[in-house]
């Protein structure tokens, strides 16, 4: 491992413990932490075991929650049948 690599995974080291990642959290909400940490999605993908397209998708959907001033509010009462 070179110089550069050494560096790149302390500072994502850095960050996770910086930001207070649970493990009580959603994968969600781990997605939306590590990418308002500045990671992107491959490094979000490879921390949590999961594909870069999952957390594309994610940060998309959140992305147009946010615009649109759903919050997830539509979701949970999807989940809760309560539509």
């Amino acid at each position: 491992m070179n110089e550069r690599e050494i560096a790149d995974k302390l500072d994502i080291l850095i960050r996770l413990t910086a930001i207070g990642l649970f493990e009580e959290k959603t994968q969600r909400e781990k997605i939306y932490l590590l990418s308002m940490a500045g990671l992107p999605p491959k490094d979000i993908a490879d921390i949590l075991d999961t594909t870069s397209n999952t957390v594309s998708v994610s940060l998309s959907i959140m992305r147009k929650e946010r615009k649109s001033g759903a919050g997830g509010k539509k979701r949970k009462e999807e989940v809760n049948g309560n539509e």
